[in-house]
């Protein structure tokens, strides 16, 4: 009988990321962003053929794409080797080369915000001449000229909807991640979509339903996400919505039915609903998948979904009636099945000051279990471990690795209020909640300190490294993806759009100069003792390369043992397929290296 040899790391990341996707209105073509051929390009099928072809070849990531309404061509936006300086380019609706169309310099950002329905006019919001806030602008395609209509201040401001007049537009206004506040601006008139600009809470996802009417999701005066209206003509908000302990996190609006469709997140895992607005029915729709990460709604009122699942990587769906799906693409672990894969458990436990903790618990399969634990803090930090497909993790649980990935206090899912626990405390609250979660593995008997690794990336990286020097001892060795190493270095260091947002996020460097200190992890070098690895790309905007230069340099200073990776054409991930690969092989061998 012929043997085949276990899965090899490569098997794994032989799946593809998609990280969005469109479909024009005639529902022909569906051109979605992906690393099919190792580099992200832009790929299109000819519905309903769903073979993939190369549409767009330009080797870089794309943040958006728009239909020409007349089918003259396709808009997007790509940045260079991870940098996340997105600039705006135009294909021709068959395909081809990107034609840059608004573009300056690579430290400039244009990121497109609206195509008018005629296809003659694009909204998009730039950095240039206003790093800090933004500037939006109009573009008259047909006479190439530019006006601008809006000038940031004080805080990064973003066109978020148009009317279909052109005669009325949402602007969101970014204090941190939970606080953002809307205004609709009618003219000279500007209107706050919410009765108190000045109370914390968000608006998203502005909707306009007609010239007079915006939906939107929101967290006035409530703990979860709920639906919103904003009346221009009365200035009068109302709440339409609300669930109980489940936010809505995306509206899709279907104009020929006035339906809204509405993702919601609950925990680890989302649910879809379709509401009425003439009845104000809710009704919940099946889901392919757990996580959604993209939803359209097309003229026809067919539903397309791009998500995952623990063990379904990323792929997009179709459903006529929101019951029965059809899946397009068809992305898949290379000679794996789901059924080889290990689905979460979801747990909860207790922290230090009784709050219940959620957490998701990967157990390694029997055949596989070599006995060692690796405990996951995850990035963010204001985002989630949630039921969605990571090949690391399935890689690594194949090779026997079981994983503990906690939802600290800060994670989204579980009510505002949850999620500000983490805003000026970074290093305290969310560290106990993961010393919490170690503890409750080892007193359950799930690992012990001479089993237990811990890897974390961007945020998780930072917690990594401060979990390394604070409580060294329940680690066998540490493995830190661009974590930031120093708070101080890394509030001057963020894109300067972050900037504003800084304060209110992780807090002042000078008024809060003794925490900023405590809660640096390279304060705590000395205890720093563990084998580590070190990750990080050169082109990194968010959590620069000097955050993990500097604590390299300072490790080997004092003769630890560091293993430092950089990797040159990559930013805040890997979007390059060979690198993705070469990352996760040479942590495994790190891992190995020291189980013993």
């Amino acid at each position: 009988m012929i043997k085949f040899p276990r899965p090899t790391v490569e098997q794994f990341f032989r799946t593809y990321v998609i990280t969005n996707f469109k479909v024009s209105e005639d529902e022909k073509k569906l051109i979605f962003s992906s690393n099919l051929n190792g580099k992200m390009n832009l790929w299109a099928m000819d519905l309903p053929n769903t073979f993939p072809y190369l549409f767009a070849h330009h080797d870089e990531a794309c943040n958006d794409i728009h239909f020409d309404p007349e089918n003259r061509y396709i808009l997007t936006g790509f940045d260079r080797d991870g940098d996340e300086n997105f600039q705006i380019y135009a294909l021709p609706f068959g395909g081809g080369l990107p034609q840059p169309l608004i573009t300056g310099d690579e430290t400039e950002k244009y990121y497109l915000a609206h195509l008018t329905n005629d296809g003659n006019r694009i909204y998009y919001m730039t950095s240039k001449d206003n790093p800090h806030y933004f500037n939006t602008v109009v573009r008259d395609l047909e006479k190439g000229t530019d006006k601008i209509i809006n000038v940031g201040e004080t805080t990064p401001t973003y066109l978020m909807a148009v009317s279909e007049a052109e005669a009325a537009f949402v602007y969101s206004q970014m204090f941190a991640n939970t606080y953002i506040t809307s205004f609709v601006q009618v003219g000279n008139a500007r209107y706050h979509l919410t009765p108190d600009p000045s109370k914390v809470h968000v608006v998203l996802s502005p909707i306009f339903v007609d010239e007079n009417t915006i939906y939107f999701i929101t967290n006035y005066e409530s703990d979860y996400h709920y639906l919103a209206k904003f009346s221009i003509d009365t200035q009068q908000f109302s709440k339409v919505y609300e669930m109980e302990e489940e936010s809505i996190g995306d509206l899709e609006w279907h104009k020929e039915s006035n339906t809204l469709y509405m993702v919601t997140e609950k925990g680890v895992i989302d649910q879809l609903y379709r509401f009425s607005l003439d009845t104000e029915k809710v009704e919940k729709l099946s889901m392919p998948i757990d996580i959604i990460e993209q939803l359209q709604v097309t003229k026809s009122g067919h539903l397309y979904v791009l998500g995952r699942s623990a063990t379904v990587p990323f792929n997009i769906f179709q459903s006529n009636d929101g019951l029965e799906w059809k899946q397009l693409t068809d992305n898949r672990v290379l000679g794996i099945t789901s059924d080889d894969m290990v689905e979460p458990e979801v747990i909860t436990y207790q922290s230090f000051d009784q709050m219940e903790i959620e957490a998701l618990l990967y157990r390694a399969k029997p055949e596989h279990d070599n006995g060692c634990m690796i405990f996951w803090p995850h990035g963010g930090p204001q985002a989630a471990e949630r039921k969605q497909f990571r090949a690391m993790f399935q890689c690594f649980l194949n090779r026997g690795y079981s994983i503990f990935a906690p939802n600290f206090r800060g994670s989204t899912g579980y009510g505002t209020t949850f999620v500000k626990l983490v805003e000026r405390d970074w290093g305290d609250g969310p560290r106990r909640d993961c010393v919490a979660g170690i503890e409750w593995l080892i007193a359950n008997n799930l690992t012990s300190k001479d089993k237990l690794f811990l890897i974390g990336g961007s945020f998780g990286g930072y917690m990594a490294l401060l979990l390394h020097g604070r409580h060294p001892e329940y680690f066998k060795a540490v493995v830190d993806i661009f974590g930031p190493s120093n708070l101080f270095s890394f509030v001057n260091s963020v894109p300067e759009h972050w900037k504003p947002i800084m304060e209110r996020w992780i807090g002042d460097p000078e008024r809060d100069k003794e925490r900023f200190i405590k809660d640096s992890p390279d304060t705590y070098l000395d205890t720093m003792t563990k084998p580590m690895l070190v990750i990080q790309g050169a082109n990194d905007p968010r959590v620069v390369k000097a955050e993990s230069d500097q604590i390299v340099k300072k490790l080997r200073e004092k003769k630890r043992e560091v293993e430092y990776l950089v990797l040159e054409d990559e930013g805040h991930g890997f979007s390059k397929k060979e690198n993705e690969i070469k990352v996760y092989k040479h942590m495994l061998q790190f891992l190995e290296k020291h189980q013993g």
